[in-house]
């Protein structure tokens, strides 16, 4: 199974934790990193790499993180050039993290990664804009 490693400033990781468990419950191979004010790039980098080889079964490792080239970013790519079979995705949000927990049994890491991407891209959505073409199919089904 790949294994995950979720992380980001502040309390993201810890918050992914909470609303992933509450969607999917306890996953396995999941380790979460926070970056928090009172730690060094370095420090965060220790953390990142001990959550890696403990979620590492040889399937690979998925490291999931918040803004592209912020620092858990940079650190999660640093970590993974240095394994066999990893990947960094940033910008995630909770649908994909959410997937990754459900959809990674089995999986080959690059169609997880693309898998999971689409997820994040379809999950972004203007509700306005959705409201309104409701709205706008309502008045053509009425025959206006």
């Amino acid at each position: 199974m790949i294994g995950l490693v979720i992380t980001g400033h502040l309390n993201f990781a810890s918050g992914y934790q909470s609303a992933v468990n509450a969607i999917v419950g306890d996953s396995p191979q999941v380790e979460y990193v926070d970056f928090l004010e009172s730690m060094s790039t370095i420090e965060l980098e220790q953390q990142i790499r001990q959550a890696s080889r403990s979620v590492d079964d040889g399937d690979g490792v998925l490291f999931l993180t918040d803004i592209p080239g912020g620092s858990p970013c940079q650190r999660s790519a640093k970590v993974a050039a240095d394994l066999d079979e990893a990947d960094v995705i940033s910008g995630t949000n909770l649908a994909m993290a959410a997937e990754a927990c459900l959809e990674r049994d089995g999986m080959k890491l690059e169609k997880l990664v693309t898998q999971l991407i689409e997820t994040g891209v379809e999950n972004i959505k203007s509700v306005r804009q959705q409201m309104c073409a409701v709205k706008s199919r309502e008045v053509m089904d009425d025959g206006i």
